[in-house]
């Protein structure tokens, strides 16, 4: 019998294994090596408002998904437009990301003269958090002391006194700024605008009584209002909240036809970001979206919470920014 040795055929046959093996690394590890450190979600205002309150909701469950921490970093100002900037300079290898909101990319590429960023072209949308109505609240005690009980109350107090009322926003450009500016336009009265470097300074100030009104997001003024210490007189959506379903919309309130000045909060990454890791994120953020638990939480807050794709809120993005740019045109609102 004779034997053929296949000794001379196993090390070629082990080296082409090996070959194939390591070429494909590069794309497994790509899949599988995000995170192995912690993740940063800029919230581009300061602590209180609903930017924070949102990213602040998911970063537990993205913790828990990914076995890392997701850490949330508040830098405030111009709007948003410095924490915004962050990202956009930030490397895109998914260690970074942005709590955008309609102010960061639906309103200031047309309020600012000139962005330190591209909406567009500098970032990666991931996926849409939450849309919430925006609520005009003014300090109780005033409301009492002045008989302002309705919108149209409001309205006739500050023809009657122009000059007097301070109104509050989280800064310029947010969609709480744009909807004062909406108002203001549209009944003609006058109101100082106070930029903050977010709501929850701007809502201190105001359940303080040095401010007088503002058109805050819902779910960072609902505590206030639940306390006694804001009066809400309307929200600004085209429809009623289920959160608040007896409070009037604007237009209700007021007869103010076509007025809506909404708000939204969306997850994204700096551009050039691994496209499976923009992927694993949006889903791991709807799966906590769709929780029972969030659902309540958000309800009691009056947030939608959305966990649509990284197209979808492209496309949201892209509609918003015609929309408010229309809204910035008919205002007259300009920052320099």
């Amino acid at each position: 019998m004779v034997h053929v040795s296949c000794s001379f055929t196993r090390r070629p046959i082990l080296g082409m294994a090996a070959a194939l093996l390591l070429s494909a690394a590069p794309a497994a590890w790509a899949q599988t090596a995000w995170p192995n450190k912690p993740v940063k979600i800029v919230v581009p205002f300061a602590p209180g408002g609903t930017t924070d309150i949102l990213a602040r909701a998911i970063a537990p469950d993205l913790s828990k998904a990914f076995g890392q921490s997701f850490v949330v970093e508040n830098k405030g100002g111009a709007g948003g437009n410095l924490g915004a900037e962050q990202v956009a300079k930030a490397p895109g290898d998914g260690y970074t990301l942005l709590m955008g909101t309609v102010g960061t990319h639906g309103i200031n590429r047309a309020l600012y003269a000139k962005l330190p960023y591209d909406p567009f072209k500098d970032f990666a949308p991931v996926t849409l958090v939450a849309g919430v109505p925006n609520v005009m609240v003014v300090n109780a005690e005033k409301a009492a002391a002045n008989k302002i009980n309705n919108v149209k109350d409001f309205i006739q107090y500050a023809k009657a006194n122009p000059g007097k009322l301070n109104m509050a926003s989280s800064g310029n450009g947010t969609s709480i700024h744009l909807a004062g500016e909406l108002f203001k336009s549209q009944t003609g009265i006058f109101m100082a605008h106070i930029p903050y470097r977010g709501s929850g300074p701007a809502l201190l100030d105001l359940a303080g009584g040095s401010m007088d009104v503002m058109f805050d997001n819902l779910p960072s003024a609902m505590q206030l209002i639940k306390s006694g210490k804001l009066k809400a007189l309307a929200v600004t959506s085209n429809q009623r909240s289920a959160a608040l379903p007896d409070l009037p919309t604007v237009e209700e309130a007021a007869g103010l036809k076509g007025f809506e000045a909404s708000s939204w909060f969306g997850l994204l990454a700096p551009a050039g970001t691994p496209v499976d890791v923009v992927s694993r994120i949006q889903q791991e953020v709807a799966k906590s979206l769709a929780s029972p638990a969030m659902k309540e939480r958000l309800a009691t807050l009056g947030a939608i919470p959305s966990g649509n794709t990284p197209a979808q809120f492209a496309a949201l993005i892209d509609s918003e920014h015609k929309k408010w740019a229309e809204v910035v045109k008919a205002s007259g609102a300009k920052v320099d």
